[in-house]
């Protein structure tokens, strides 16, 4: 049986905005397996940003549930959601979000010292992620050393450093060139088809989604669709 690791049930977000109700999300239900490779992609204003914050369990639904790893943790508090969210999601941002005073090495460790991982754990683990990644000869590169692509390779490896069930990936070829941005989407097939790693990646750009084996479509806070990719665009 496949694993669910992450489900949103009936879920909706309302903000106020002075004497304003803005629905961001209405009566959301997403399941995510174990080892698929999604795509989220809708345009500005189409309550995608909304939708991001709730998968990564960054905000708390108006309305519904947020089940990670078989946890609701709709009603935890804080600091409890904080250490599952921690261990379970690794994040892969448009800007990177590297520390600047810390190397490649220490960056990519970073999670694993916040979560407490034994020191000698940590060196091994660090070491097989920067090979994973093809950076092992910029192991000591600070990010202003390094290219946008590498970078963003740095940031794939800290996501993986505690080994999470799920890598959230948001708009992560932002900012990166066509070359660079199809060896990132390389990266994250690979992670997906050869460490069976579950991939969620947001994004405004349809030939980006097309990678994936599955879009979800999002507009006006809705799932517009959620639908297998049959034409799916495949890496040379």
């Amino acid at each position: 049986m496949v694993r669910t690791i992450l489900e949103l049930k009936n879920v909706s977000k309302t903000y106020q905005m002075d004497e304003v109700q803005v629905q961001a999300l209405r009566d959301v239900n997403i399941v995510i397996s174990e080892g698929e490779f999604v795509a989220i992609i809708g345009a500005s204003g189409s309550g995608k940003s909304t939708l991001l914050n709730m998968i990564g369990v960054l905000d708390s639904p108006t309305e519904g549930h947020i089940i990670l790893d078989g946890v609701d943790i709709t009603s935890m508090d804080e600091s409890k959601v904080a250490r599952i969210r921690g261990k379970k999601i690794g994040f892969v941002f448009q800007a990177f979000n590297l520390s600047p005073t810390l190397n490649v090495f220490e960056n990519i460790a970073l999670p694993m010292r916040i979560h407490e991982f034994p020191e000698s754990e940590i060196s091994a683990e660090v070491d097989r992620l920067i090979d994973l990644v093809g950076l092992r000869s910029r192991r000591n590169h600070l990010p202003t050393q390094l290219s946008g692509g590498e970078r963003q390779r740095v940031a794939v490896a800290r996501a993986l450093s505690t080994d999470p069930s799920l890598i959230l990936a948001d708009e992560p070829t932002g900012n990166l060139d066509t070359k660079t941005s199809i060896e990132i989407i390389q990266l994250f097939e690979e992670l997906n088809q050869k460490n069976g790693k579950t991939i969620l990646l947001v994004t405004h750009e349809p030939d980006i989604a097309a990678y994936a084996r599955r879009i979800i479509t999002v507009r006006d806070g809705k799932i517009l669709s959620d639908e297998k990719n049959t034409i799916r665009r495949k890496l040379k």
